[in-house]
């Protein structure tokens, strides 16, 4: 017995001092730390996809194969650049099969690892290429508030004298499928505050899930002042708030008070339940009607051009399934979330709670999430990569790590 005894507080001496060392290195080496622990919790968070949902289960036929009309050849053509650009190592490095998990290893945290090629580890010609697939798949604005989320983690990392965790080169580049106008395929951004997944087939495009976001959100000194971000999606978020009458608000406004951070769709969050809750968009007269239209471009329209009138008309068409949701008050400075939501979009837009910067544990407007998701299924263009490999079972699969 004394024998099992010894064996027993061996073993717990030694669990003890591997959580105290690894927390001692996530206090000293918090990157070194997160190596380690990372592949662990993929493997806890990481399920089978199905897709965000209102009551567990996917609404189905929403997203069929069809032609848009809007030539994705620019989107193939640099994707090809930026591939040629790359070394064999860093091309076997960012190569990823059309339908691999890792579309969904995505994190908005700083200090999770990540796939493919940095733009830290690349030459200016390798970043310019990277920097035009990004052009190629989002318009002007969304490029230019992209540009400035990896600025302002630059400012964030001269605030913080911290550059092992944050900067405006910490961000990574993957390749899903060979890029094609025909065969599906689809490219990845993946760092803090900064993803984008863009899915390509023939014609379609899925840009979903799409997080932007920042802590802080402007910068007023250093070499990245004037740097501003999401200050149209705070405006006009208050502006249609403000805009409904007592009886709409009443349904909209689900808790005036804002004590902690009320986003859902984030990282690994794929197969979230997401209740419906607030205003049916369809209650509204038409002032309020193209003041939410409004307010839904400032996402839709940091797709590339065309395509973001695709996805709009996508939306509209399930207008009197669309709700919107508000948690806080609503004065010009107010701390706040909204969220709209319908069969085939999820917008969050949330005031949080300081993470790096000093200040009180309550949100603010220093620091904003928002996520853009394809519910049912679409995220990823999951829905019409299956939809594909089921008319096409031997279709072509590009091979990866």
């Amino acid at each position: 017995m004394a024998v099992v005894l010894r064996r027993v507080g061996l073993i717990l001496l030694l669990l003890v001092l591997l959580v105290g060392g690894f927390i001692l290195l996530a206090g000293t080496k918090p990157v070194v730390a997160s190596r380690i622990a990372w592949p662990i919790v993929e493997w806890f968070a990481l399920a089978d996809f199905i897709g965000i949902t209102t009551e567990g289960q996917v609404v189905p036929d929403l997203f069929p194969i069809e032609s848009t009309g809007v030539s994705t050849e620019p989107v193939v053509t640099a994707a090809r650049a930026f591939l040629a650009n790359l070394s064999d190592d860093q091309r076997d490095a960012v190569m990823f099969a059309v339908d691999d998990l890792e579309w969904q290893r995505w994190a908005n945290i700083h200090i999770s690892t990540r796939q493919g090629v940095g733009l830290l580890d690349m030459s200016e010609a390798q970043q310019q290429a990277a920097f035009n697939l990004m052009r190629a798949g989002l318009s002007a604005q969304g490029y230019q508030t992209a540009r400035d989320i990896m600025r302002l983690e630059g400012h964030l990392a001269d605030l913080m004298n911290n550059y092992a965790e944050y900067g405006e080169q910490r961000y990574w580049f993957t390749i899903m499928g060979e890029p094609s106008t025909s065969q599906p395929w689809g490219w990845q951004l993946d760092g803090h505050h900064l993803i984008i997944n863009f899915f390509v087939l023939g014609d379609q495009v899925v840009m979903a899930p799409t997080f932007m976001g920042s802590e802080p959100t402007s910068a007023s000194e250093g070499r990245y002042a004037g740097t501003e971000i999401l200050r149209s999606e705070t405006i006009d978020g208050l502006s249609f708030i403000q805009a409904l009458d007592d009886a709409q608000r009443s349904k909209a406004i689900l808790s005036e008070e804002k004590l902690v951070n009320n986003n859902y769709a984030e990282l690994f969050s794929d197969n979230d339940v997401v209740p419906i809750q607030g205003l049916n968009l369809a209650e509204m007269n038409d002032e309020q009607k193209a003041l939410a239209v409004t307010l839904i471009r400032n996402y839709t329209d940091k797709i590339r051009p065309g395509h973001a009138e695709v996805k709009l008309t996508e939306i509209l068409k399930h207008w009197q399934d669309t709700y919107f949701a508000w948690v806080g008050q609503t004065e010009e400075d107010s701390i706040f979330y909204y969220r709209i939501q319908s069969p085939v979009v999820l917008i969050e837009f949330d005031h949080q709670m300081p993470v790096a910067l000093d200040g009180p544990p309550v949100p603010s407007r220093d620091h904003i999430h928002t996520v853009v998701r394809t519910p049912n299924g679409n995220d990823y263009g999951r829905s019409l990569l299956l939809q594909h490999l089921a008319a096409h079972p031997h279709a072509p699969r590009a091979t990866g790590p």
